[in-house]
């Protein structure tokens, strides 16, 4: 397909906004990935590319959080292979899917990603609050390998509000702080869109010259959200992406 430069401008001022929101809020792929779809991009290719251009942002997103992952080495060694095996299958659904199957999907998931994103502060307060009244005793960590599972194949397949899925799964079933937690969560979420991306790279569907140019704003904007993130309140940017994914959402369905 063709794309003009004022496309590959706009798809790169998307990603820019799109790193800096998932900096701040989350959410940054109810930015780029209607972007795509505005731009003539098909579906599938759009979400591929989205997926493909966004996975280095993750990175770094997990490098911040190292810390935090300390001591979880035995979590990771149970919950990585489960995140990317899911990671991987969710990238094989998609491809098998049809373009004009997954057209009527993306209304709905838009929607959806919308409104997993829009819960995103109450089921961290939730998760919280469960974690305060849990006592010193930690059950098997097993149980939460197959929920883990679930959401990364969700996560390889679209991937928008894959982090409030996680987030709700590990906190339900793990004890410790909401922090490290967190950063456990962060590193799932590296392992589904990196496996996913991976799996894109051969697929014939990544839109080279938008996804370089997206990785590239993706990476500014996660920076810069970065610095701004003492300065804005991420609870009234995400109220806005929840908005705008809305009616994105609604658009699609429409048409």
């Amino acid at each position: 397909m063709e794309l003009s430069a004022l496309d590959h401008v706009a798809a790169g001022v998307a990603a820019l906004l799109g790193g800096a929101v998932n900096a701040l809020a989350g959410g940054g792929t109810l930015v780029t990935f209607p972007t795509l779809l505005a731009l003539g991009v098909p579906a599938v290719s759009a979400n591929v590319t989205n997926t493909v251009a966004l996975s280095p942002g993750y990175l770094g997103g997990t490098w911040g959080q190292r810390a935090d992952l300390r001591g979880q080495a035995g979590r990771l060694r149970l919950l990585g292979p489960a995140s990317v095996l899911g990671g991987l299958l969710g990238g094989v659904l998609l491809l098998l899917t049809g373009e004009e199957l997954f057209r009527d999907l993306v209304p709905f998931l838009i929607l959806g990603a919308s409104g997993l994103l829009a819960v995103q502060d109450r089921v961290r307060a939730l998760v919280s609050r469960r974690l305060a009244r849990r006592q010193a005793e930690d059950p098997s960590q097993l149980w939460a390998a197959l929920p883990a599972f679930a959401a990364s194949v969700y996560g390889g397949y679209f991937g928008a509000g894959l982090g409030v899925i996680l987030l709700a799964v590990l906190g339900l079933v793990l004890d410790d702080s909401l922090t490290r937690i967190n950063a456990l969560k962060q590193a799932l979420s590296f392992c589904v869109n990196v496996t996913a991306a991976l799996y894109f790279l051969l697929s014939g569907r990544v839109v080279w010259s938008i996804a370089a140019v997206m990785a590239v704003g993706a990476v500014a904007g996660g920076s810069l959200g970065g610095r701004l993130a003492g300065r804005m309140r991420a609870e009234r940017l995400r109220r806005v992406v929840v908005a705008i994914g809305v009616v994105v959402g609604l658009v699609e369905l429409v048409r």
